[in-house]
């Protein structure tokens, strides 16, 4: 008879440890709560944050700053590189046409355009935020910015 690995000792409807029944049963007399201390007396639990007395990982680490992430706004950003490859000459730029093109995905709460890499095409852009390098690029390469607000 080939007995798999898998199903030695392996018991489906396992009977709960009943402890403090007698000598018998291997968990008699403390009840496997040793002889004495504060573990061994009725109505004795822990917190989950203690340690043994040692400093709790709570109060070790640094409570510095601010972490605003749940409510920040969330800003979609978009390089005017972006720009230049993606959208041809003349186009106006918005919200609907970036997602078109997949450069602002997901959710987000404004977008806002930042000036790494070069244009030489001339756009209208209408967004929530533009970088100054930005603004200066889209002017100089005759384009216009339209700052909107949400």
């Amino acid at each position: 008879m080939i007995i798999d690995d898998v199903h030695r000792g392996i018991k489906k409807n396992k009977k709960r440890k009943r402890i403090g029944r007698g000598p018998g049963s291997g968990n008699g007399k403390t009840a496997a709560r040793g002889h004495n201390g504060y573990g061994s007396r009725a109505g004795s639990s822990r917190r989950i944050s203690f340690e043994g007395g040692q400093t709790p990982l709570a109060r070790r680490i640094a409570k510095r700053g601010f972490n605003n992430k749940r409510f920040a706004t969330k800003v979609a950003i978009v390089n005017v590189s972006d720009l230049e490859q993606r959208f041809d000459s003349g186009a106006t730029i918005d919200a609907a046409a970036l997602a078109e093109a997949n450069l602002a995905k997901g959710r987000f709460d404004v977008i806002k355009v930042l000036g790494d890499g070069d244009i030489t095409k001339k756009f209208t852009v209408r967004v929530h935020r533009c970088s100054k390098s930005a603004e200066e690029k889209i002017t100089a390469a005759g384009g216009s910015i339209e700052i909107i607000y949400a």
